[in-house]
């Protein structure tokens, strides 16, 4: 059963100039698409991944499945609600009460001048309700003391840190938590602990992930589903043993192609060819035909649709 379905969702920010400078300097408003027209499922208690590279919109996604962002066109609907088209607002308030989301600097999202305690319990008492120990259970439940509550942030390493946005994104008792690179900041031991933590909290209290990262070796071990973004574009979409062993899509093939390897030592990669195309003016067609190696006349005309092939969809005319 689907517990998340994106239709066709797209976001796009105008980040032009001022209009008094686009006046005197003639220019036209700058649309920047960082969005278009991605379609996905994510089945209940399971984890999906979205990875591709810095710029592809990754992080735009997460922040409208949770609300902060509104589509610019397409659907974000959460356990049969519509989130931006319902009109009954206590069901998109007892929604939006089940989505929680990690950020990617875990300094960076905790308030340096409340303790732990006041953080974790944030969520529960901006709706009325009352701490009552929460937060000292959930900091247990995270791998850390109870008498940690009375602490603030600064006094952390960034793994407890991380461990104590884990909490706060529980308090809640969500049903939805959207992961943005919640381990990117981490050194790699410390990103093992924090994912084996998270793995087992979703087969505890079956949460469902939606994990945004651009490592591909963390999101083979954790995620049940992996979809690959480029340009704001889904371009393949498989399960992870599938995707790792035979890549369809020949920015799939290239991101794979650049992932360190343990046996990868005096090995000869060629780099990539060209640069990632200016998301203001993006490339006709296929947004990779200009750096693929098996690029056709057809790929700079005609924009490939995201269809089925053997238990993956991909967007690409030659992916056979």
């Amino acid at each position: 059963m689907s517990l998340i379905e994106i239709k066709n969702l797209t976001r796009v920010f105008d980040v032009s100039k001022p209009l008094l400078n686009r006046i005197v300097e003639r220019l036209p408003k700058a649309l920047l698409t960082a969005v278009s027209d991605v379609s996905f499922e994510v089945e209940e208690r399971s984890v999906y991944a979205l990875v591709g590279e810095s710029g592809s919109g990754k992080s735009t996604i997460g922040k409208m499945i949770v609300g902060l962002l509104k589509p610019s066109g397409g659907n974000v609907t959460i356990a049969g609600v519509d989130f931006f088209n319902e009109d009954d607002a206590a069901k998109i308030d007892k929604t939006r009460s089940d989505l929680q989301m990690i950020f990617q600097d875990p300094y960076a999202s905790l308030n340096p001048r409340w303790r732990v305690r006041d953080i974790i319990e944030e969520p529960v008492v901006s709706r009325g309700g009352k701490g009552n120990g929460l937060a000292e259970k959930l900091l247990e439940q995270v791998g850390l003391s109870a008498a940690d509550a009375g602490k603030f942030p600064h006094e952390f390493s960034g793994g407890q840190r991380q461990r104590i946005c884990i909490a706060r994104a529980l308090a809640s008792e969500p049903k939805v938590i959207v992961c943005d690179e919640p381990t990117s900041a981490l050194d790699v031991s410390v990103q093992a602990q924090v994912l084996n933590l998270m793995s087992d909290l979703k087969d505890d209290l079956g949460l469902t992930y939606v994990f945004i990262s651009h490592d591909l070796t963390v999101v083979q071990h954790i995620a049940d589903r992996i979809g690959v973004l480029y340009l704001g574009r889904l371009v393949e979409e498989a399960a992870p043993d599938a995707l790792f062993d035979d890549p369809k899509h020949p920015y799939t093939q290239m991101l794979f192609a650049a992932a360190p390897k343990m046996d990868g030592f005096g090995r000869e990669v060629e780099p990539p060819k060209g640069e990632i195309p200016d998301p203001i003016n993006p490339p006709t067609g296929c947004a990779f035909h200009p750096r693929c190696p098996i690029a056709v006349d057809r790929c700079s005309a005609e924009r490939p649709d995201m269809r089925d092939l053997g238990g993956r969809r991909v967007a690409c005319h030659l992916a056979e």
